[in-house]
This record gives structure tokens, sequence and C-alpha cells, in this order.
């Protein structure tokens, strides 16, 4: 296994209220994607690099084209990603079963949308993690198609590089600038050992002032 696979599993056993309390610690407030963004289900997860995507409406596009270019994105997203969309659209399913199914199979750890998703019910039966604003059964066939690859995006005032970590669980999504990731996931793992600490002194009858005190978090 190598150091950024490694990475990334350590990233995947922390949650997102530690990571966030790091990044804050460290003057990186503006790193949670806005909280209308969340799992099909509360139990969905993931963490891993980010690749990013964009895309756009057009009002001249054939289906022909829109089903080209998507699944000209499906073939370049890299195994062990997890791929960011903002679609900028608020009306259309940017995610669907067949295509949960493909990057599932090619080694994608997830997907996380700035907008919408259909075929959730098939998606949760597969276990591929999506995170999106909104479910519809409308598609992009002939009105949607991506429009950039690999560039960064912004998601309500979070910027997204490629190779950017991102964490994402039933408390939102956050993500982490790749220069700070060993740093910040070392900082989560000891946070949350600080806690579990924590909370076994809050268990035994300590006094929550003094605990605080004691272990400096809460």
């Amino acid at each position: 296994m190598n150091e950024g696979n490694l990475l990334v599993d350590r990233l995947a056993a922390c949650y997102s209220g530690a990571v966030y309390d790091v990044l804050r610690a460290m003057g990186l407030r503006d790193q949670v994607l806005p909280h209308e963004i969340r799992g099909l289900r509360r139990e969905v997860r993931t963490a891993g690099p980010a690749f990013t995507m964009q895309g756009a409406l057009q009002a001249d596009l054939s289906e022909h084209e829109t089903l080209l270019r998507w699944t000209e994105f499906l073939s370049a997203a890299p195994s062990g990603s997890v791929v960011i969309c903002q679609p900028n659209d608020d009306t259309l399913a940017h995610m669907g079963e067949l295509s949960a199914e493909t990057l599932q199979v090619r080694g994608i750890r997830g997907y996380v949308v700035d907008g919408g998703c259909r075929d959730s019910d098939f998606i949760l039966g597969r276990g591929f993690p999506v995170f999106c604003r909104y479910l519809t059964p409308k598609d992009i066939v002939g009105r949607w198609a991506p429009t950039e690859l690999g560039a960064p995006v912004g998601i309500g005032g979070v910027t997204i590089r490629t190779g950017d970590l991102v964490l994402a669980d039933a408390d939102g999504v956050v993500a982490i600038p790749a220069e700070h990731g060993e740093k910040i996931v070392e900082a989560a793992e000891v946070l949350m050992r600080t806690e579990s600490a924590l909370r076994r002194a809050l268990v035994a009858g300590e006094d929550p002032r003094e605990a605080y005190l004691s272990y400096g978090v809460f």
C-alpha cells in the first residue's frame, strides 16, 4: 500500500466534525460544502482525493453529444478518486444508476455534486456513495454536458482542486487542501484519541469544566 492510499484510509477512519475542528484551528474555516449537500442515506460516507468536473446547460446540445461527453468523463475519472462536480445547474439529475455502477466498477470512491441525482434506490442498492442537493427524475440528455475536467471548482465558497482530500459523512462534506493533508489527518487522529479519553472521564463522573481544563477539548 502506497503512502497516498494509507493517508486516504486514515482519513476514512476520521469523522467530518473532528476534521473541521482541526481545519478551524489552523485558520481554514471555509472548507465545508453547503449543508444542503447530503448523502443519499445517513450511513453513506466516502473519502479520497478529489477529481473535479464542471458542466453547463447547453440549449443546442444533441442527445448523442450529451452522452458522448458524459461517457468521456466516466472514462477519465481516475480509480481511487472522489468525483466533485459543479454542474452550474439546479434543475437536472447529474448522476444516475448506470453511471454510478460504472464509476463503482472502475474504482471510484464516491461522487459529490452541487446538483441532483436520480435512480437513488438503485444507487443505494449498489452501495455507491453519492452526495447531492436534491433528487429528480429529469436527466441531462440533450440539455447538459461536462465542460471541463480536472480544473478547480467552487462550491458554496469552497474551492476544490483535483488532488485535494475529501471526507463526506452523515454530517456533511469537508475538503482538505492537498498540501495540508498529512498534517490535518494526523491532528484529527490525535483529537479523536483525546476526545475518547475525555468521554471516558465524563462517563466516570468528572466535572465537565474540570474535564475541559484537563483535556483542552470539548
